[in-house]
């Protein structure tokens, strides 16, 4: 099986793939041995129930949400690319990259894009808002049954009525940003990668 990791990816395309995310020669060929590993359909795809056959993710009260993230809209699967794309958003900024030419398009792992990321997990309906409705279901999933409706919904209130700035009772991705300003994005929405 390890062979089989090896003999798929053309170099071509693991050099485009390292231009596209910025992961290294051998963390696209160990991270493509993974994704062969979860392939149980063996056709060069992931679907959602490969997903979900990943204990951390299947623990986890985002779970979900996490791994919609992986689907373009309307997808029922993800091929290697379209995967290693999604976890370059995880991909530590290196001190060489914050400097780099900034004409150039954001990389995946940049602060804006984790935030983008991170906010479309919370935005249910990609209509580019976060309603209160949509903050309450996401609060629900993170804390299950150990806090009331009632105190939920007052977290939720207090939330969007510090983050609201235009008065649409709704969090914007903008308002989001500046919501989240202070916080060291970097170090939470980073996996450290073998190289």
């Amino acid at each position: 099986m390890g062979s089989r990791a090896s003999t798929l990816l053309r170099e071509e395309e693991i050099e485009e793939i390292k231009k596209e995310t910025g992961f290294s020669h051998s963390q696209i060929t160990r991270l493509y041995s993974r994704f062969s590993s979860l392939d149980k359909g063996e056709n060069g795809t992931l679907s959602r129930e490969d997903f979900q056959r990943i204990p951390e993710l299947a623990i986890n009260p985002l779970g979900d949400r996490i791994i919609n993230a992986f689907f373009p809209e309307s997808e029922d699967q993800v091929n290697f690319r379209g995967f290693m794309r999604t976890l370059a958003h995880f991909r530590p900024i290196e001190d060489n990259e914050k400097n780099k030419d900034h004409t150039a398009s954001e990389p995946l792992n940049s602060r804006t894009n984790k935030l983008l990321f991170a906010f479309r997990l919370y935005d249910l309906d990609r209509d580019d808002k976060i309603s209160r409705d949509e903050l309450l279901q996401v609060l629900r999933m993170m804390v299950g049954v150990n806090i009331s409706d009632e105190q939920l919904g007052s977290i939720a209130d207090r939330t969007i009525q510090e983050a609201d700035q235009n008065g649409d009772s709704s969090i914007s991705f903008n308002e989001f940003i500046k919501v989240l300003e202070k916080v060291d994005v970097e170090q939470k929405m980073s996996i450290r990668f073998l190289h």
